[in-house]
């Protein structure tokens, strides 16, 4: 049996597990995040591998220098142990505490603790985009009844999160099957059940009903593909916020989504990355027809 493993160092900050679910393959092991930077393990090195990294990197709105990027082989046990330990519990806002299963954290009395080992799915709660989404989630007025759509749910986290802060009933809907089944396992792990759906498709193809909070932890370019879904799903009390965004996008996204009848209400920021939260225009009275 090899022994050997190749470790990649890449110098930017991206949500390990949502870089580990693109480069999703036979010969990808694992990834973990350590200040500013991800680390990447694979079963084997070449130049192929570098252009996947540089690929998936792209695809989360970065670009990656030439030459920054060299293998070193490790040992796999200590690879094991390195991986293991680099996962920390995270505390995010005030009361929401995310560990993996084999650690333990403290919690306030009415905290909102999440059990999420990394896997090949999006969202550990470690990046800034899903901590913006969180934080907004804490502060929501939750009332009976009230449903969330979460728009490429990855992990199920957000939704989750939610659903443990007051929400009634949530959907998550994601193209990737792999990150579903990631998520189907932590809801039982977390003992969420019939109140939380998961659903892989298109946001196309969902049937038009009415959410009260739509989350869409997705990227610039996805969000510019189904930004005039949104509105097929809202009242008009409907709450939307998306994220997995940087500061440059703002602008672009804000008139995309003011032109399908949203309101921008406030913008969240860290680490050059942005939530944006949107409420639903007013109706006005018409004069006309």
């Amino acid at each position: 049996m090899n022994t050997t493993v190749f470790e990649l160092t890449l110098p930017v900050s991206v949500d390990a597990a949502e870089l580990a679910g693109i480069l999703a393959c036979p010969e990808f092991l694992g990834a973990w995040e350590a200040e500013g930077s991800v680390v990447l393990y694979w079963s084997k090195n070449g130049a192929e591998i570098l252009q996947q990294v540089r690929s998936a990197v792209s695809v989360l709105g970065v670009t990656l220098a030439e030459g920054s990027l060299q293998f070193h082989p490790v040992k796999a046990q200590d690879w094991n142990a390195t991986w293991a330990a680099s996962v920390q519990p995270i505390r995010i806002g005030r009361r929401i505490g995310i560990r993996p299963s084999w650690a333990t954290m403290d919690m306030p009395q009415d905290g909102v603790e999440l059990i999420i080992d990394p896997k090949q799915a999006f969202g550990t709660g470690h990046h800034a985009t899903t901590q913006l989404i969180l934080e907004w989630l804490e502060e929501v007025t939750w009332a009976p009844g009230m449903r969330v759509l979460d728009v490429g749910t990855g992990s199920g986290i957000l939704a989750m999160a939610a659903l443990r802060l007051g929400a009634t009933s949530a959907m998550g809907i994601d193209v990737d099957a792999t990150a579903l089944d990631c998520a189907r396992e932590y809801a039982v792990v977390n003992k969420i059940k019939e109140e939380l759906e998961l659903h892989c498709c298109q946001m196309a193809t969902l049937q038009a009903q009415i959410f009260d909070v739509i989350l869409a932890n997705l990227d610039r370019k996805t969000i510019l593909q189904v930004y005039f879904e949104f509105s097929r799903m809202r009242g008009p009390h409907t709450q939307l916020v998306v994220s997995g965004l940087l500061e440059e996008d703002e602008s672009e996204i804000v008139q995309r989504l003011e032109e399908q009848g949203w309101l921008r209400r406030n913008v969240r920021r860290r680490d050059g990355w942005i939530a944006i939260q949107l409420a639903v225009v007013s109706p006005v009275s018409s004069s006309s027809g």
